[in-house]
């Protein structure tokens, strides 16, 4: 019986500079302090899952959903022991995307700043570039 053998090489590239990547979706520390109160209540879920639907005055929505299993095309974000999921659909809209949450007198959302919008309408909803 004989073992079939795969080669490799490695060369040194120089005068290439490597680019960092960019985190799908990032969490303060705030969101993922909410996420794991809302989690904390329901064991068998997950985490949470991110979608994007098309609304408003053409504009794009955000979802927000509670998740038991991780789809096949779902990006998966650990961060802080909170995982969350973004669709297949969203991810190229959510790339390098900050999620927060904010609570003040009146409301409490968690809010998407996402630095690939270029701006609002009276809505809320965002019209990507």
């Amino acid at each position: 019986m004989s073992a079939s053998l795969v080669r490799a090489t490695v060369r040194a590239v120089s005068k290439r500079k490597l680019q960092p990547t960019r985190a799908a979706l990032t969490l303060t520390p705030s969101a993922v302090n909410k996420i794991k109160q809302l989690l904390k209540d329901k064991p068998e879920h997950v985490g949470l899952k991110v979608g994007v639907r098309t609304r408003g005055c053409n504009g794009l929505s955000y979802s927000l959903e509670y998740t038991k299993t991780k789809g096949d095309s779902d990006e998966e974000v650990i961060q802080d022991g909170v995982r969350v999921f973004i669709e297949k659909k969203a991810q190229l809209t959510l790339l390098g995307t900050e999620m927060d949450y904010v609570e003040d007198k009146l409301s409490s959302e968690f809010v998407f700043n996402n630095p690939n919008i270029k701006g609002t309408c009276g809505c809320g909803e965002s019209f990507s570039v």
